[in-house]
């Protein structure tokens, strides 16, 4: 049976079903593109599990210790590192429990110390 448009009899004409499955694909790549940045980032390469380790200073020691390796200079290193702690923190939003939360902002103070940054004032 043809695909039809809504309220109608009418079957929809190839012009139709493309942009339909045209939006459908964008609206595919737009809800995963976090996914695809957090899985196949250039910028760091990640440990498996890396924010589901159980302290806050295993978090920040692999995020350094992957920072490092892929960049030379510490301070972009240290940018590197924090982005993705933020942008993880970020994307999970409302979502992220209030005890991981603060285990992940945890991990923040001690990339800083990690890095002889300053802490964050409060």
């Amino acid at each position: 049976m043809p695909r039809c448009r809504a309220g109608t009899a009418k079957p929809l004409r190839s012009s139709q079903r493309r942009r339909e499955r045209q939006t459908i694909n964008v609206t595919n790549k737009r809800k995963n593109w976090s996914q695809q940045v957090t899985g196949n980032s250039s910028a760091l390469e990640l440990e498996d599990g890396v924010f589901t380790l159980g302290s806050a200073r295993k978090i920040a020691e692999s995020l350094k210790r992957s920072a490092d390796q892929a960049k030379p200079d510490a301070n972009a290193a240290y940018r590197s590192a924090m982005s993705m702690l933020t942008f993880y923190i970020n994307r999970a939003g409302k979502k992220l429990p209030d005890d991981e939360r603060q285990k992940l902002e945890t991990a923040k103070d001690e990339l800083r110390r990690l890095y002889d940054r300053p802490a964050r004032k409060r």
